[in-house]
């Protein structure tokens, strides 16, 4: 369950026409952002924002709210940068929305201020590693599909998921750069397969979720 800051007393008012929008962020209910909210109100944060989600779920209301707010010259400060994105790819998409809003971006554990030249190197070195990231799975992603097709012509046997492939399968996918035939193909199994991988774990959030409430 999210909480936005303006239900609570004590976090800050808005006064003049520029802001600091704090974000906060906690994995499960049982947990607090009380560590996040002091630091976001030292940084003088005239407004908090709070979601209760884990890193991987899409759907952050509080962030949505935030974000439909923000105006030029604002400026978002998070505690840690995994606070507000789920990759590195995530965070340099949500930074460049941002940079398009005319809006900066503060990390305090990290010391990045988008707003200043050296935080701005810093928000172009992050890009360039996502893109490298990307590239690299391209590559991997390529030669093992010529190494499947290799197999596949000399009647290779499809080896047995163990925890590695399945793990490997898992990041494949939640890497976003393969279609479900490709990761297949490459992995030498079936789609049904795979399909059947991401629903078990599909399930075990749910349950595991459901256990934590």
């Amino acid at each position: 369950m999210s909480q936005n800051s303006s239900n609570l007393s004590g976090y800050g008012t808005f006064g003049g026409m520029e802001k600091r929008f704090g974000y906060a962020r906690v994995s499960t209910a049982g947990q607090n952002a009380d560590l996040q909210i002091d630091a976001l109100e030292q940084a003088g944060c005239d407004r908090i924002f709070i979601d209760t989600a884990s890193g991987v779920k899409a759907h952050r209301p509080e962030l949505d709210h935030m974000i439909e707010l923000l105006r030029e010259g604002d400026v978002v400060v998070v505690w840690r940068l995994d606070r507000l994105g789920r990759s590195v790819q995530n965070l340099v998409e949500m930074m460049n929305r941002f940079q398009k809003l005319g809006v900066g971006f503060v990390s305090l554990t990290e010391a990045i201020d988008t707003t200043t030249p050296g935080g701005m190197l810093t928000f172009n070195i992050f890009a360039a590693l996502s893109q490298f990231e990307r590239d690299l799975i391209r590559e991997r992603t390529q030669a093992g599909l010529e190494a499947a097709r290799a197999r596949g012509r000399t009647g290779g046997r499809p080896a047995k998921l163990d925890e590695r492939r399945i793990d490997e399968i898992h990041r494949l996918y939640d890497s976003k750069t393969l279609t479900v035939r490709q990761i297949a193909e490459l992995m030498h199994v079936s789609r049904s397969t795979i399909y059947r991988l991401l629903e078990e774990r599909r399930t075990a959030k749910v349950r595991k979720s459901a256990m934590a409430e």
